[in-house]
């Protein structure tokens, strides 16, 4: 018996007369307590059994399902705990979407570096898995958007002593199962029929024995042993290809999906008639889906066979369908014509789910991260509400499911639907012109569009595959697009981009004691007195390591400070503070001397500054938030001396309106003068208060956090702040702009600088009061009457030239005949405008028109032809401009160019009836 196989056998197994077998069709290992039973009751190797034959004594919605699992774990010494956002990127930098209920932990709590909030503990956590995104509708049971039910046990081995946030054994495997088969009892599941498939769990350097829990051919649990960290000496080599070792830490990590429990429970024929029944009834009724009796039954027949249709499991959909179509007895193009409107309305009642948990949590549509995926569920929900002919808005769909979760801000999920919906059809209207094009390049070839065009299609543009496969077979072209195309886009942007390499030190830097940071404790105090400790020579100066320090280094988008270091003997001047690790290094320009004492000073000034900017930040966040919504979140921020910056997550542009409503809002906090404190407490206990709206600025380690009182403001921040707002002194918005879809970003300055900032504004404005001679008050108006004045005078002045070019056209000018067709040859020392009007007046005409100019003082040519006529102007144009020390060029009716020899110009233009010819004949 192999090690790992010993991992799966469990007293528990041994005391309720389990048998250990082998699948003959999956080849997996399970248990079962059933001695006569062969399969492991994992499609393929068995159906859907519990349709139309629900699998316990009771019918549950989701709702007295969730109920019903964590009283039964509170019942059994388990604390019950609020689920966290699907937004995991609020409180971890390595990933984007809450995937299962561990990610809540991850990677503090399964460490062990702090505490979890209770052990043992339960919760039923929403998630949102991506790549499930393809077979959302077709398998009958994969949802993008679900619950996790889930109960945790955190555990550290008694050698590791109180080396880890918790100690000793909650409970481990045996318990663990024991727990699952009492729940399945409370439901009165036949537990005879559940089946434990052993299913090593591998993931982010972790792993461990685990079992899948199925019942009448439904996955219900999984239950995972994390126990093992990936070791390239340890003992377990497991599916990935790694071997791993054991952990001083092991966690009890359980899964049991809401969705697929309220399903058996119900035994319809998909797990969308008992997640989203209202909706669906909803859907079919609007788009006329009604069925008869003999379709219906084809339809159940059908749903205890759709676990064959898993795109994880199958090579191709086509063909997997159509064995469900023979083994059910009826026509694959009869099943697929039945089925295929269901499946649409069942992605559609998830995705607006999805939809619902994304913008209920506050994410933004943007091109990258959580808004890139949030985007690319909603444009695929409103191509299949088009295709379907659904006749009800998209923001109403996605608020139906935002009802039901009871998310209070439903107003501005309509408000993001709406504003996303609106940009889709413009983007559609950019990117069919680049399809019909891509489509026209592939039309004469033998091979489909690349996937990867695809792929760039979707991402850069939103058009659909089946879109492009539509537009491309009018043209000629194929596509070929694979059935799981969505997850492959998923999988694109779902990569969080990776820690950049460590920063080069002496080794010796790593034996240096923490710098003790005074800034934190007076954060007004600009003086101080310290040891040099060491001192590191660089290309550019001197790294210099203190005892203690109030010079702030670089970080959270605060500069580092200036300043001094001064012996008896001699000052150095620090020009950047940097930390590594706990060391905080001084970047100066001379060496002090190791073991010297001295007396340092702050740029007094620019640490004020910077007091007010970084505090001012906070105040304006909070502002922006007032003004825009909830859903505002932090998406990058630096600040300065002069000014600083804030982008935030946002649909729309902001308007001018509401910057003075941010800035009303933000001064009002100023006045009140509201004090500004600073608090240390444990991470977990700051979560639990305030949420992960704490981590606007970013995710500090450590169990002890830095939180900024800001009125009701608060949120985890290392920079310096001011003592109260009304040192701030004011706050000027002074620009917004787009830093990129879905993110705006707002300019601002603070105290002395937001002074100077008004000032420059009003004597820009003086100064053009002075040039229009008119009060300052009056520039707007006047502007806008001269501007109105402008483009009218423009107007006149293109029909001028416009009448002109018509006049010159009519005035007969030399015609010559080139093999039948007239053309002008003329020189006409116009501008460009000018030259254009005439050769389109010319044209109408049936009228070559070849014109040349020196206006400007380089030579130029314009060359016009008619339709049906066999002369390339782009040709004509760059054998004229050739002969003037230039190029052009252009389409074959209309083109333009020159050269700067104006000298040549007219023997160009006596040259043009034989260049015509030329190139008629070519």
């Amino acid at each position: 018996m192999s090690e790992l196989e010993a991992e799966y056998r469990l007293d528990y197994f041994e005391e309720e007369g389990f048998y250990r077998k082998q699948c003959p069709v999956t080849g997996v290992h399970f248990w079962t307590r059933d001695p006569d039973r062969e399969t492991c009751g994992e499609p393929p190797a068995d159906d859907y059994t519990f349709i139309d034959n629900p699998g316990f004594d009771e019918e549950y919605t989701l709702e007295e399902m969730r109920e019903k699992f964590l009283s039964f774990f509170e019942e059994h010494d388990h604390e019950r705990i609020d689920p966290y956002p699907v937004a995991a990127n609020r409180w971890r930098d390595d990933v984007l979407l809450t995937q299962a209920s561990i990610y809540d932990f991850q990677p503090l709590v399964t460490s062990g570096e702090t505490p979890p909030p209770a052990n043992p503990l339960t919760v039923s956590q929403p998630c949102i898995r991506m790549q499930d995104i393809d077979n959302v509708g077709k398998t009958g049971r994969h949802t993008m958007a679900f619950e996790m039910m889930a109960h945790h046990a955190f555990n550290a081995r008694e050698e590791a002593g109180d080396k880890y946030a918790y100690e000793g054994e909650v409970y481990w495997k045996d318990e663990t199962v024991r727990l699952c088969d009492e729940f399945f009892e409370s439901l009165g599941a036949d537990i005879s029929e559940i089946t434990y498939i052993e299913d090593p769990w591998v993931g982010g350097g972790n792993a461990g024995p685990a079992f899948e829990v199925l019942y009448r051919g439904a996955e219900l649990a999984t239950l995972v042993f994390m126990s093992m960290k990936q070791d390239p000496d340890g003992d377990y080599e497991l599916k990935d290809g790694n071997t791993y070792s054991p952990m001083d830490t092991y966690i009890v990590d359980t899964g049991y999906g809401l969705e697929r429990w309220t399903w058996v429970s119900q035994g319809t024929p998909t797990v969308y008639e008992a997640v989203y029944p209202d909706m669906i009834e909803f859907l079919k009724d609007n788009v006329g889906i009604e069925h008869t009796d003999e379709e219906e039954e084809l339809i159940h027949r059908a749903a205890k066979l759709s676990g064959h249709l898993d795109i994880d499991e199958i090579d191709d959909l086509a063909t997997a369908r159509a064995e469900v179509a023979g083994e059910l007895g009826v026509d694959e193009a009869e099943l697929t014509s039945l089925l295929r409107p269901l499946e649409d309305i069942y992605a559609i009642a998830d995705h607006c789910r999805t939809l619902a948990y994304m913008f209920g949590d506050g994410i933004v549509p943007s091109n990258v991260g959580t808004g890139y995926l949030a985007r690319m569920v909603l444009r695929r929900t409103k191509r299949l509400v088009d295709n379907l002919g659904v006749d009800a808005p998209l923001d109403e769909l996605v608020d139906m499911q935002a009802e039901r979760l009871d998310y209070q801000n439903r107003d501005t999920i309509r408000d993001i639907v709406r504003s996303e919906e609106r940009k889709y059809r413009k983007t559609l209207e950019r990117g069919s012109r680049k399809v019909q094009q891509l489509a026209d390049d592939y039309a004469d070839t033998d091979e489909p569009i690349p996937l990867d065009e695809l792929i760039e299609l979707y991402d850069s543009h939103g058009i659909q595959p089946d879109m492009v496969q539509d537009i491309a077979e009018e043209r000629g072209a194929t596509v070929d697009i694979p059935d799981d195309f969505y997850s492959l886009v998923a999988d694109r942007h779902e990569q969080v981009d990776g820690e950049g390499e460590a920063d080069e030190r002496d080794d010796r830097l790593g034996d240096l004691p923490a710098t003790d940071k005074l800034y934190y404790d007076d954060q007004e105090r600009t003086e101080f007195e310290a040891v040099v400790l060491d001192v590191f020579e660089r290309e550019e100066g001197y790294d210099v390591v203190l005892d203690q320090t109030m010079f702030y280094p670089e970080g959270g988008g605060q500069p580092a400070d200036h300043g001094s270091l001064a012996t008896d003997d001699t000052t150095v001047e620090v020009t950047d503070v940097q930390i590594v690790g706990d060391v905080v290094l001084h970047r100066t320009d001379e060496d002090p001397g190791k073991g010297e004492f001295v007396r340092g000073q702050l740029d007094a000034e620019r640490r004020r500054r910077l007091m007010r900017h970084h505090t001012a930040t906070h105040v304006i966040g909070h502002a922006i938030r007032t003004v825009l919504g909830d859903h505002i979140r932090q998406a990058g921020a630096s600040k300065g001396v002069d000014r600083s910056r804030l982008d935030v997550t946002h649909y729309d542009r902001i308007t001018r309106e509401e910057v003075t409503q941010i800035e009303r809002v933000a001064n009002e906090i100023v006045m009140r003068n509201i004090p500004v404190k600073q608090e240390w407490p444990d991470r977990r206990d700051a979560e639990k208060k305030y949420g992960f709206d704490l981590y606007q600025g970013g995710i500090p380690p450590g169990e002890q956090i830095r939180l900024i009182h800001v009125g009701s403001d608060v949120q985890a921040c290392g920079g310096t702040h001011v003592k109260r707002t009304g040192d701030i002194g004011a706050v000027k918005v002074l620009t917004t702009e787009p830093v990129q879809d879905g993110v705006e970003r707002v300019v601002f300055a603070a105290g002395d600088a937001a002074v100077e900032a008004t000032q420059r504004t009003e004597d820009a404005l003086y100064g053009a009061a002075d040039v229009l001679d008119v009060n300052p008050a009056d520039v707007p108006e006047t502007a806008e009457r001269f501007f109105t004045e402008w483009k009218e005078r423009g107007k006149t002045i293109d029909r001028l030239k416009t009448e002109l070019a018509e006049a010159r056209a009519a005035a007969g000018a030399d015609e010559i005949d080139i093999d039948g067709t007239p053309a002008v040859v003329q020189r006409l020392d116009g501008d460009a405008d000018e030259l254009r009007a005439t050769a389109n007046a010319l044209v109408e005409e049936g009228k070559v028109a070849v014109l040349g100019s020196a206006a400007g003082g380089s030579a130029q040519f314009v060359v016009g032809v008619p339709d049906d006529v066999g002369i390339n102007a782009g040709q004509v144009v760059g054998r004229l401009a050739g002969k003037v020390g230039g190029g052009g060029g252009g389409p074959a009716d209309f083109a333009q160019g020159g050269g700067p020899d104006v000298d040549a110009l007219d023997g160009a233009l006596d040259e043009a009836p034989d260049v015509l010819r030329t190139v008629l004949n070519a």
